[in-house]
């Protein structure tokens, strides 16, 4: 009976002891657990902010790498003052060839007119004409001076026979240069009248 109740008391001592154990290992893995679950919710907020963090460092970079850029591309001021200053090469060769074409033309002024002009309907009116005419490289201005008279006469006498109808059209106009250009080289025989360039043309 003795070894019976020592046996007893040993298998009891052993199941209690293995039941503490069992607690303990649960105890254990139940914290193993936690962890994992307490590191596992972490590390998707620690790789955001470190997914933040690269972002704002690229875009810091790029916009430090742009205004570097831009400076290193900035004229220099000086310089542009210069290059204003300095007329180009093309404004230079425009000027010089408009100076060259002025000087070969002759222009030489008629003085201004003031003729009444054929009768229409209505009242009588007249016309003021200020031109100057183109004249070819021969032409002789002493020429054109002392043939003055007769070319005012034959001009106003053109205009005498114009109404204001006509002349009030762009056709009239034309047509009026070329029978003026007509009659002032009917007068010159060196050089000639190659084309009339109105300065002002007002109808009353």
């Amino acid at each position: 009976m003795v070894i019976l109740a020592s046996n007893s008391s040993e298998s009891y001592n052993f199941d209690r002891d293995s039941h503490g154990l069992g607690n303990a290992i649960k105890v254990q893995m139940a914290d193993e657990k936690s962890r994992q679950v307490a590191t596992s919710s972490k590390n998707p907020l620690l790789t955001l902010l470190m997914a933040i963090n690269i972002i704002a460092m690229g875009t810091v970079a790029y916009f430090q790498y742009r205004f570097m850029d831009m400076e290193a591309k900035r004229p220099d001021l000086s310089q542009l003052l210069k290059e204003k200053d300095a007329p180009s090469e093309g404004e230079a060769d425009g000027e010089a060839k408009t100076v060259e074409v002025v000087k070969k033309e002759n222009l030489l002024p008629l003085d201004s007119f003031t003729v009444n002009l054929a009768q229409g309907e209505g009242p009588r009116r007249y016309v003021r004409l200020d031109a100057v005419l183109k004249m070819s490289d021969d032409a002789k201005a002493p020429e054109f001076e002392a043939r003055k008279p007769q070319i005012r006469d034959s001009i106003i006498s053109i205009l005498n026979t114009k109404r204001a109808d006509d002349l009030l059209k762009k056709e009239g106009k034309s047509f009026l240069k070329e029978e003026i250009k007509a009659s002032i080289n009917s007068f010159l025989i060196d050089g000639r009248v190659e084309d009339i360039y109105y300065i002002s043309f007002q109808i009353n």
